[in-house]
């Protein structure tokens, strides 16, 4: 149970952050989850140390841990922005 709480939480997260970097409409339900779940690995080993928190992919699904995973989410698709155009954006 706690595996598909952890893929709709992803998805949900991926799609958020997409909508924030502006890439919803070139990525379908299956990308955001994946930017969800990897944005959370991202956001664990960058953010985590610093604001002390984990993440959804270490079983911690407080406020803290979301923003953490969101951010972590962010910063993925930044990083995929960067290299497929030129521009984070």
């Amino acid at each position: 149970m706690n595996f598909i709480i952890w893929i709709v939480v992803g998805g949900v997260l991926g799609w958020l952050a997409s909508l924030v970097m502006r890439t919803d409409a070139s990525q379908g339900m299956f990308l955001n989850v994946i930017v969800g779940i990897v944005g959370a690995l991202l956001g664990g080993w960058l953010l985590a140390p610093l604001f002390g928190t984990g993440t959804i992919n270490q079983n911690d699904f407080s406020i803290s841990s979301l923003l953490v995973s969101f951010l972590g989410a962010v910063i993925l698709l930044a990083i995929v922005n960067l290299l497929r155009r030129g521009t984070p954006r």
